[in-house]
C-alpha cells in the first residue's frame, strides 16, 4: 500500500485566514475517506521561511495570502522560487510525478516566475462571490467539468494576471482555463482565473476552497464588506449574502475542484506505482 503524502503550504503571512482552514478540513475529509494512508503536513512559508523537501510529499496544495506577489526581498521568496523550479524539473525528468495545486497569491506569484503576463495592482480590491467563465479548454477539463458555466467562486484579491504572453504560455505548454467576467461596459482586459500549469500543477486567481462559513466570516471584516459594496453595490451585496448556501454557487465549487484534484493526484500515483511493481 502507497503512502500518500500532502504537504500544504501557508502563504498567509501569520494573518487569520479562512483559506487554510478550509484546505485542512478538504484535505483531512480526503484522508477520513481513504483506504489508502495519507499524511498531512503544513509549512509556514512566509512568517517561519519553512517549505517543504518536494521529494518527501506527493502533492502539494499552496494557498491564498495578502501582500504584493512580487519580490520584495524577503527571505522565503527564492526558497519558494526555488521550490517552482524543482517541482517543474522533477516532473519533467521523472515517471512519478508530483502534484501541486497554487491558489491566489501563490498562482500570483507563479505566473511571475514562469513570466505568463502582467500581474498587476488592481484599480481595487476585488472581495466578493464572482461569476467565472471557462474557457474553451476549459470546458471539458477535468476539475471543470462538473461546474455550469459561468460557475462561482469567492475573489478576494488586489491583483490581477491580465495581457497573458501567449507565446511564452505555448512554449510551456501552459493553458488558460478560466476567465473572469465579460464586462461589455468596462474596456479593460480580463484577468486570467485558472492556468493549467501541467498535467500535474494547476492554479486558480480564485479560491476553490472557500465555504459560506469563512466568506461570512471574512465580510466582518469592514474592508472586505466595504470592497464588496462598493464593487457590486448595495443590492448585489445583500444578494450574495442572502444566496451564499446556495447549492450551485460557493458549495458547489468547494465540493468538486480541489476534492477533484487530489483524487486525481493519488489515482496518477498509486497508477505509477503498480506500474512500477510490475
Amino acid at each position: 500500500m502507497k503512502e500518500i503524502r500532502i504537504a500544504l503550504l501557508d502563504m498567509n503571512y501569520n494573518h487569520i485566514n479562512q483559506g487554510m482552514r478550509n484546505i485542512r478540513e478538504i484535505s483531512k475529509r480526503f484522508k477520513d475517506n481513504n483506504e489508502n494512508s495519507v499524511t498531512i503536513q503544513c509549512f509556514d512559508v512566509r512568517y517561519k521561511n519553512e517549505i517543504p523537501d518536494i521529494n518527501d510529499f506527493d502533492i502539494f496544495l499552496s494557498s491564498g495570502g495578502p501582500g504584493n506577489p512580487h519580490k520584495e526581498g524577503y527571505d522565503w521568496e527564492p526558497v519558494y522560487a526555488d521550490f517552482l523550479d524543482q517541482l517543474w524539473e522533477h516532473n519533467k525528468n521523472n515517471s512519478q510525478k508530483k502534484f501541486a495545486f497554487l491558489i491566489c497569491h501563490s498562482f500570483q506569484i507563479a505566473s511571475i516566475h514562469w513570466g505568463l503576463g502582467n500581474i498587476c495592482k488592481r484599480n481595487s480590491y476585488s472581495f466578493g462571490v464572482m461569476p467565472i467563465h471557462k474557457s474553451d479548454e476549459g470546458k471539458d477539463y477535468y476539475l471543470l467539468e462538473n461546474l455550469p458555466e459561468p460557475f462561482y467562486a469567492v475573489d478576494s484579491r488586489a491583483y490581477q494576471f491580465i495581457e497573458p504572453n501567449t507565446d511564452r504560455m505555448e512554449e510551456l505548454g501552459m493553458e488558460i482555463m478560466a476567465l473572469e467576467k465579460m464586462r461589455p461596459h468596462i474596456h479593460k482586459e480580463r484577468a486570467v482565473m485558472a492556468i493549467k500549469f501541467s498535467e500535474e500543477i494547476f492554479g486558480t486567481q480564485f479560491h476553490p476552497e472557500a465555504d459560506p462559513f469563512g466568506m461570512m466570516e471574512n465580510l466582518k471584516d469592514e474592508t472586505n464588506r466595504k470592497a464588496m459594496i462598493d464593487n457590486y453595490g448595495m443590492e448585489k451585496y445583500l444578494e450574495t449574502i442572502d444566496r451564499m448556501n446556495d447549492d450551485d454557487k460557493i458549495i458547489l465549487t468547494q465540493a468538486q475542484i480541489l476534492p477533484r484534484f487530489l483524487n486525481f493526484a493519488e489515482s496518477q500515483i498509486l497508477k505509477e506505482v503498480r506500474l512500477v511493481n510490475h
